[in-house]
């Protein structure tokens, strides 16, 4: 699962400033703006060509279910672009971001203390590096288990460590089993 891709496109859509289009006809037409021709939004949401024309002149209204949903994806991806990167470079620069999330979290401690992971429920505000190192991890095609890691580092030294104030024998905190994660930026 990409439980971290999926929080970060959830975050990227709540900072929308405008809604998406609702018709059909005009999600169409701004996926025929984007993508320049009706082939490739056919490539795109997967129908034929003809189907995409007759969305756009308004002739067919109701797609199937799995249709409408691959538009609405295609639609959102490429909805206002510049306010996802202005909020996200805002993030990596300035503010940081929260993850919330109840996850198993498991590491290595010194001998004579417990390193039995156990499930925690956490609301920890990280710091924009931690940002940053997530948004370049995903620009670069990084895998969900190397942004858990990100995250994970960022928990170990934001909440377990206390910014280095406590638990300096603590390594290697790792992210499992997780059963929600949301991120706000």
């Amino acid at each position: 699962m990409a439980e971290i891709e999926d929080a970060i496109e959830r975050a990227d859509q709540e900072s929308f400033t405008r809604q998406p289009p609702k018709t059909l006809q005009a999600r169409i037409n701004f996926l025929i703006k984007q993508l320049k021709t009706t082939k490739a939004v056919a490539a795109e949401i997967g129908v034929s060509q003809r189907s995409v024309e007759r969305y756009r002149k308004g002739e067919r209204k109701h797609p199937p279910k799995a249709i409408t949903d691959r538009i609405d994806a295609a639609v959102r991806q490429r909805w206002q672009p510049q306010v996802r990167r202005r909020r996200q470079k805002q993030a990596a620069t300035a503010t940081g971001i929260t993850v919330e999330t109840r996850a198993r979290f498991g590491y290595t401690a010194p001998v004579g203390t417990t390193d039995d992971g156990r499930f925690r429920r956490l609301t920890v505000h990280l710091p924009p590096t931690y940002a940053r190192r997530l948004f370049d991890a995903r620009q670069a095609g990084a895998s969900d288990q190397q942004m858990r890691q990100i995250i994970a580092e960022g928990f170990k030294d934001i909440y377990f460590q206390d910014s280095g104030n406590r638990a300096m024998g603590l390594t290697d905190v790792t992210l499992n089993d997780i059963d929600y994660l949301d991120l706000d930026y």
